[in-house]
């Protein structure tokens, strides 16, 4: 199965050794099925039919959803034809703001401040433990959109869209070095330095990402599974 990953953020210059952040989903779904495109959106690189991929990928980024940059309406309207055809799409923090946001959800930056490092997500049938890095949040979910997973700062931190689209808050393909990087090279000036100091306390945490990743591949391999009968049957 062929993923299209859509690239909407990009590593600071002093972390670009350790890759960039669609060598961090390859990296995190390797060896499960799965084969992998990109497209730089944030650099206005689109594909050119939905169809053109089994399912995709919209990564992290630095930038809001609501802020007015040129490839956020394309991407936007990308997301929407990819739910009406009913090809798979998973978000991961900016790509579950901003699959929210073309859905008729609304993103904020939360005022009750940021989340950083190891954060514990409630999914119901079991607890995932998963790196964070971010302010903007979906405050209002659209209606199409379940909730799976919240926390204390966090309500619509996993969503779902019957089926078609699944969306977490979290990063599971942030490594402990990543974050480490990011605390030192990105946090200073913009994220509260106790909190910075607080979530390097807890950067040796184990995280989940293995298990989250067993469940964004399984999202795809499913979907795909599903339609295939559905096409046999028609």
């Amino acid at each position: 199965m062929q993923i299209g990953i859509l690239q909407t953020g990009e590593s600071p210059d002093a972390l670009r050794d350790q890759g960039d952040y669609p060598d961090f989903f390859e990296t995190l779904l390797a060896g499960k099925g799965l084969t992998f495109r990109r497209w730089a959106v944030l650099r206005n690189e689109f594909p050119g039919d939905v169809h053109d991929c089994d399912g995709w990928l919209i990564t992290g980024s630095r930038h809001g959803a609501y802020e007015p940059h040129p490839w956020i309406p394309p991407l936007e309207d990308f997301i929407r034809r990819a739910y009406a055809e009913q090809v798979p799409v998973v978000g991961i923090c900016f790509g579950h703001q901003i699959i929210a946001q073309a859905m008729g959800g609304r993103v904020e930056k939360y005022a009750g401040g940021w989340t950083v490092g190891p954060t514990q997500y409630d999914f119901g049938d079991r607890t995932y433990t998963l790196n964070a890095w971010h302010q903007d949040q979906v405050v209002k979910k659209p209606e199409t959109a379940r909730v799976l997973a919240s926390t204390a700062l966090c309500e619509n931190a996993a969503l779902l869209y019957d089926d078609r689209m699944f969306t977490v808050q979290p990063h599971p393909e942030f490594r402990k070095e990543f974050m480490a990087g990011l605390i030192k090279h990105r946090g200073p000036g913009l994220v509260p330095d106790a909190l910075l100091a607080d979530a390097t306390q807890r950067l040796d945490m184990a995280t989940d990402s293995p298990s989250m990743a067993d469940r964004i591949a399984d999202f795809f391999l499913t979907h795909k599974a599903k339609t295939g009968a559905e096409k046999l049957r028609a």
